[in-house]
């Protein structure tokens, strides 16, 4: 594809010229994320926070949102919230908390919200959790990830020389960081399907770093002259069509997804979107750059005279 020629040819870009304005970028990103999650915090759905979750489509054409509510309003709901969704506003995505906030309270809400709304609507779509259940769900999606993290942690640490291990890891917090920053930031919803997407990005996160750090540990051994600031540059250089190609191809992915897949999956291609776009950076500006700070002439004489010292 003659569009794409200018990425698969060999680029001699000097990549490390711009470290300290990432440096500078990563540190600003990783302070807002935080400064987000701390005043706003998340938007957490209904997976977690309980509660019910009603899609509806108007026989009529646009909702009248407001005269909706006015109509819900006489339930004495603890929570409602509608959102119009869809093009024409023909859809409505009504999430109420009863009261009582048990499961026979939100049975009880469903079926009177479908009586008020009576036959102008079609239920497209009716979830409901109750608050236990949606703590529980909270911790193990939390626990979850923990583990995947620590998990990935020590399979870095194994694989690598410390000084790796030690910006790959970085690279991995960073992209995790400030991934779910964005959410916060962006007001998203954060539940199941999110979870499942941020430990999606973390697998694609360390991919892309260990295929980076292993070009430079061959480019050790086969150019033992070379500067070393010369040889992080030619190293992502090398492997830099590979990576914004698959970069590239799992971003037209999920942008389909951002833009076509509806509510049920915009949190999900959120994710994997602004995850693509960090972890490609990333890779080069975190993980990459920071190994500028150690002496990897060093790490690869030891590793000559101890070659299996990392698997």
């Amino acid at each position: 594809m003659k569009i794409f020629s200018w990425i698969i040819k060999d680029t001699t870009f000097d990549f490390l010229k711009l470290r300290k304005l990432g440096y500078a970028l990563s540190i600003l990103l990783i302070a807002a994320s935080v400064a987000s999650m701390a005043i706003k915090g998340f938007n957490y759905g209904i997976d977690f926070s309980g509660g019910v979750l009603i899609d509806v489509k108007s026989k009529n054409g646009a909702v009248d949102v407001d005269q909706v509510r006015k109509d819900l309003s006489v339930l004495n709901l603890d929570e409602l919230t509608l959102q119009s969704v869809g093009e024409g506003n023909e859809q409505l995505m009504i999430r109420a908390q009863a009261n009582n906030a048990d499961e026979e309270s939100q049975r009880i809400a469903v079926n009177q919200i479908k009586e008020i709304l009576g036959k102008d609507f079609t239920f497209e779509r009716i979830e409901s959790v109750g608050p236990q259940v949606g703590e529980e769900l909270k911790l193990s999606g939390i626990l979850a990830s923990v583990f995947a993290c620590v998990a990935i942690s020590l399979y870095i640490w194994i694989r690598f020389e410390w000084r790796f291990a030690l910006g790959a890891l970085i690279g991995l917090f960073h992209d995790i960081l400030i991934t779910v920053g964005l959410l916060s930031m962006m007001h998203f919803e954060f539940s199941l399907t999110t979870i499942a997407a941020i430990l999606t990005l973390a697998g694609y996160s360390v991919n892309d770093t260990v295929v980076t750090y292993d070009r430079i540990r061959e480019n050790l051994q086969k150019y033992k002259k070379m500067p070393q600031y010369d040889l992080l540059n030619k190293s992502i250089n090398d492997i830099f069509s590979r990576t914004i190609l698959t970069s590239l191809t799992t971003l037209f992915a999920s942008l389909a997804l951002l833009v076509f897949g509806g509510d049920a999956l915009r949190s999900f291609a959120f994710v994997i979107t602004a995850g693509v776009i960090v972890g490609t950076y990333s890779s080069i500006y975190v993980s990459v750059a920071i190994l500028n700070f150690f002496d990897l002439r060093k790490v690869a004489r030891e590793e000559e005279v101890n070659p299996f010292g990392n698997v």
